[in-house]
C-alpha cells in the first residue's frame, strides 16, 4: 500500500496465537553435526526458561520473547524499536544442505532470542577454528529479539525446476503481486527464497542476529538484500503512543492489537485447512520499500499535507473530527486522501496487520536524502488483504506524488516452532 499509509487502518498485535497443540519438550536444543556449532547446556537451560506458550516480553526493552509456540514470534508480537531485514538466495540443489542448515538456523535463533551466546560462544572452542559466535552482542541483553522466517515464491520453483522437492506444497496465497501503477522495483531489492526478520530494542542485537545466520549459512545461502529500520511506524500496542513516520504524521491508529484475538484470527493467521497444512498458524508477509520524496514534503504547505494524508498533523485526528481515535468520516476527506483510499471501508473491508519501520540509507548523490518507510504488512491471504488495499491507493492517492515504492517481495510465514525437536520449515520440508 502506498503504505505509508494505512495510517489508519491495519492491524496491531501482541500475542494473542492460536491456541498450541499442546506442551513442548525441554530437552536441549538441536546440535551442531561434523564440527560445527554445538549449543551447550548453560544455553539449552536459557532457552529452556525462556519458552512460553506466547510470544510477550519479560521486560519494557531488556527482555526476553519467548521463541517457541502456536504461531512465530515478531507478527503480532509488541513492535520493537529496531529492525535488520534480510533476504537470502539458496545458492545449492541439495535438500539435505538446506534442511541441515534450517535446523542448524532455529538452534541458533532460540538461542539469540534468549540472550545466550551461540555454541560454545565468541571467545572458547577450538582456538583454531573460528568462534561459534561473532561477539558483538557480548553482555547485552536480548532486547525483546525475535526473528521470524519466510519462504518466497522462488524457493518452491526457480527457472521451471523444483529443486527441493516441494513444489507442489506452494500455497496458492503465495503467488507473485501483480504489477501496480507507478512501481518503479529494483530486482536487487525485491524477491528472493528465504527471509528472516529481526527485530529488537537494540540495534546491535538486531544486527548479531542476522550476521550469525549469514556466516552459519555460508555455502548454502547468500544474501540477495537487506534492509535497517528504525523508529517502529506502528505499534501492535494501542495503549502506546502512535509512531510518526518520517513525514511527520501518526501511522497505524488502527492497526490491529496484538490483544484482538478475534481480528488477528480472522485477518492475520492462516487456518487449519486453509492451503498446505504447513501453513496452518502461519502468515503471508508483504515486504515493500518506499522511497519518499522528503525534500518535495517538506516544501509542501501544511493544509496540503493534511489533506494528502486525511489527518490533522498535530493531533491525528481524522479530518472532520477532533480526536486521533474517534471514527474516520471518509465522505468528509477528500477522495484522494490516503486514510480514506486505505480504509478497510473502501476495500471490502481488507484488513492486514502491519510493523513497518522508517529508514535513510545516506544520500542519493544529487543531495537528496534516500529515505522512507519499509513497509512490512502480515495478512492470512495477500490476495484479500494488501493486493486490493494497494491497487486502490496506486490509482487514486495524493500521496503516490510524494513517495514511489522500489522494491518487493512476498513469503509464506510458517507456524511457530513448538518444541526442540521442530525447526523452521519442518512440517515443509518433513
Amino acid at each position: 500500500m502506498t503504505e505509508i499509509e494505512h495510517v489508519d487502518e491495519t492491524v496491531e498485535s501482541d500475542e494473542s496465537a492460536p491456541p498450541a497443540d499442546g506442551g513442548f519438550s525441554r530437552r536441549a536444543l538441536l546440535g551442531w553435526t561434523g564440527g560445527a556449532l554445538v549449543v551447550g547446556a548453560a544455553a539449552a537451560g536459557g532457552v529452556a526458561a525462556a519458552v512460553t506458550d506466547d510470544a510477550t516480553p519479560a521486560g519494557p526493552s531488556h527482555g526476553a520473547v519467548a521463541f517457541r509456540g502456536a504461531v512465530q514470534a515478531g507478527i503480532a508480537t509488541p513492535v520493537q524499536d529496531r529492525l535488520h531485514f534480510c533476504v537470502f538466495d539458496v545458492v545449492t540443489d541439495d535438500r539435505a544442505k538446506l534442511v541441515r542448515m534450517l535446523r542448524q538456523w532455529t538452534a541458533a535463533a532460540a538461542a539469540m532470542a534468549a540472550g545466550d551466546a551461540i555454541g560454545t560462544g565468541a571467545d572458547s572452542g577450538v582456538p583454531e577454528s573460528p568462534p561459534d559466535d561473532t561477539g558483538e552482542a557480548i553482555g547485552l541483553p536480548p532486547a525483546n529479539l525475535t526473528l521470524t522466517v519466510g519462504f518466497g515464491p522462488s524457493l518452491f520453483t526457480k527457472d521451471g525446476k523444483d529443486r527441493f522437492g516441494i513444489a507442489e506444497k506452494k500455497p496458492e496465497a503465495l503467488a507473485d503481486l501483480p504489477a501496480f501503477p507507478g512501481d518503479n522495483l529494483d530486482p536487487q531489492r525485491s524477491g528472493g527464497d528465504i527471509a528472516v526478520q529481526a527485530c529488537s530494542d537494540d540495534p546491535q542485537v538486531a544486527v548479531h542476529a542476522i550476521r550469525n545466520l549469514a556466516r552459519i549459512g555460508f555455502g548454502v545461502v547468500s544474501v540477495r538484500w537487506s534492509q535497517l529500520g528504525f523508529g517502529k511506524t506502528s505499534s501492535t500496542t494501542p495503549d502506546a503512543m502512535t509512531p510518526r513516520n518520517l513525514f511527520g504524521f501518526k501511522d497505524g491508529t488502527r492497526n490491529i492489537a496484538g490483544t484482538e484475538t478475534d481480528r488477528l484470527h480472522e485477518h492475520v493467521w492462516v487456518p487449519a485447512g486453509e492451503g498446505p497444512e504447513w501453513m496452518t498458524n502461519g502468515s503471508y508477509l508483504v515486504a515493500r520499500r518506499i522511497r519518499m520524496h522528503i525534500e518535495t514534503w517538506d516544501r509542501t504547505s501544511l493544509v496540503e499535507q493534511q489533506d494528502v494524508i486525511g489527518r490533522s498533523k498535530g493531533v491525528g485526528a481524522p479530518q472532520g473530527a477532533t480526536g486521533e481515535h474517534d471514527p474516520v468520516p471518509l465522505k468528509a476527506l477528500p477522495a484522494n486522501a490516503h486514510v480514506r483510499l486505505s480504509h478497510p471501508d473502501s476495500n471490502g473491508g481488507a484488513t492486514i496487520l502491519r510493523r513497518g519501520y522508517s529508514f535513510v540509507d545516506g544520500s542519493d548523490g544529487l543531495g537528496r536524502l534516500e529515505a522512507g518507510l519499509f513497509f512490512l504488512a502480515y495478512q492470512r491471504d495477500p490476495r484479500k488483504g494488501f493486493v486490493p488495499v494497494q491497487q486502490n491507493l496506486a490509482g487514486k492517492d495524493a500521496m503516490n506524488e510524494y513517495i514511489q515504492h522500489v522494491g518487493s517481495a512476498l513469503f509464506a510465514c510458517p507456524g511457530g516452532v513448538a518444541h526442540a525437536d521442530d525447526y523452521w520449515g519442518k512440517a515443509l520440508f518433513g
